[in-house]
């Protein structure tokens, strides 16, 4: 008996040691993750900002209304070439055509009288001479009279004549200046008559500017019947006909659209950016453009225009325009230029714009996906009595461990060492390092749980064979 005690006494003590090896395994194995690992690698990056938009010419005018009537001729059709100041379209305008004639007729008038008023100015220059030429035959006369009028006074006065010659001299000089006066008052009258018809030649003048004025604005309202082209281009848009009634004054409505002509010297793609990536988009930068209705064809660009103000991307407003603060989405535009657009292209089809923001050469890089978040804290070891020693600490500390640091998990040996990193550009998928990493480093790279999960200094397992393929049923 004292034997066989022994014998299982000694089998029981080597299950027990068996049950805790295995359980030792066992807690060690449910201890270590299984992790996809990736090196780090030196690479070419390139930044690109993905937009979409339509295709729009860099320059379009629409032509409205500027009378209303009703359209009496379109003499050109949607996709023709037309030169600047070529009318293109005509409404009805004959109460504006007898308002030109009546006033062309009134300037006409008005021109007539001011002739007139020249032509008795001229007359009366003509009186005023005759006249002052009298004036000048009757001081002539008055001082030869007077010469004869004073002889024959100092004579009468010597009794040498008798009393009639004297009367009679004295009458021929008394003669001689009434005949004078008669002349200088014709001279007076005559540049009366000039002064009222220099009057009257203002007024008409003025009439005549008038009447001018008058019929420049009936021409301008004539001419605003013809619907002519702002600019040399293509007519994209027609939504009128012969015979419909247009009405000025109405922006963007079918009544006051005739047509639009567009340069499509410079083809452009309008594009929304998202506003967590207008940061970066700057004027010339690069962009490779793709065209819907123009599949397997990239076209190349450069930026000529950033929009500085937010539109809502759920009504197409500005910003600035909506009466309530809204925290929703935002987009800017942003234009691109096509350098070579093709000649199928059409405006308002629907394109999307990669813009090369920026680009690094030969520069180490990481998977996006390794990068995680991680408060400081959290990278501390756990210290006994783990609760209660937190509680001690201060504030100042216990704002320091909750400063979250972005970083990546290195494998060294068969754990995983947390790394804080400092990053620049973004590419497609991978992430420019500048500083934390050395070149040839490995780095956790999945699985996504795992790296948002796992804690500093875990063990790891590394298994970065490929996921076989879900079988459907």
């Amino acid at each position: 008996m004292k034997r066989k005690w022994k014998v299982l006494l000694g089998v029981l003590l080597v299950l027990v040691i068996a049950g805790g090896v295995f359980a030792s395994i066992r807690m060690n194995q449910r201890a270590t993750v299984t992790v996809q690992t990736g090196k780090v690698v030196r690479q070419d990056i390139t930044s690109l900002v993905t937009a979409s938009g339509e295709i729009k010419p860099r320059n379009y005018i629409n032509i409205g209304a500027n009378a209303q009537g009703i359209i009496t001729g379109i003499f050109v059709k949607e996709g023709d070439r037309v030169r600047k100041n070529q009318v293109v379209a005509s409404i009805e305008s004959i109460q504006a055509s007898a308002d030109v004639q009546a006033q062309k007729a009134a300037v006409n008038s008005s021109l007539a009288d001011s002739a007139a008023a020249e032509s008795n100015i001229k007359a009366m220059e003509d009186a005023i001479t005759t006249a002052q030429a009298g004036v000048d035959r009757s001081k002539a006369e008055v001082d030869r009279t007077k010469v004869d009028f004073d002889r024959a006074k100092d004579l009468y006065n010597a009794k040498l004549v008798a009393k009639q010659e004297f009367d009679t001299k004295k009458a021929a000089y008394d003669a001689a200046v009434a005949a004078l006066r008669e002349s200088e008052a014709r001279v007076a009258q005559a540049k009366a008559q000039q002064n009222q018809s220099q009057a009257q030649l203002s007024a008409t003048q003025r009439r005549v500017t008038q009447a001018q004025a008058v019929l420049a604005r009936y021409s301008d309202m004539l001419a605003k019947h013809n619907a002519v082209a702002p600019l040399d281009g293509v007519v994209t848009n027609l939504p009128v006909r012969v015979g419909e009634t247009v009405v000025p004054g109405i922006q963007n409505s079918s009544a006051s659209t005739i047509m639009t002509i567009a340069d499509m010297s410079l083809i452009t793609a309008e594009v929304k950016v998202d506003e967590t990536d207008i940061v970066n988009v700057k004027l010339g930068q690069l962009a490779s453009i793709t065209i819907d209705a123009i599949p397997n064809k990239t076209f190349s660009g450069s930026v000529i225009e950033i929009g500085n103000t937010a539109i809502l991307r759920s009504t197409g407003l500005a910003a600035s325009q909506s009466a309530v603060s809204s925290q929703e989405a935002k987009d800017f535009k942003v234009v691109v230029g096509l350098t070579d657009p093709p000649d199928e292209i059409r405006p308002g089809l629907s394109c999307t714009a990669k813009i090369t923001t920026a680009t690094r050469k030969n520069t180490l890089s990481i998977p996006i996906q390794a990068l995680t978040v991680r408060q400081r804290g959290d990278l501390e070891p756990v210290k006994k009595g783990g609760v209660q020693a937190a509680a001690k600490e201060d504030p100042a500390t216990l704002k320091a461990k909750k400063e979250e640091l972005q970083g990546v998990f290195v494998v060294k040996g068969d754990k995983v060492e947390f790394r804080k990193v400092d990053t620049g550009i973004t590419g497609a998928t991978d992430i420019e390092v500048l500083k934390g990493l050395n070149d040839g480093e490995e780095i956790v790279t999945g699985s996504y749980k795992v790296i948002r999960t796992v804690r500093n200094e875990a063990k790891v397992k590394v298994d970065n064979k490929t996921p076989a393929p879900v079988e459907k049923s």
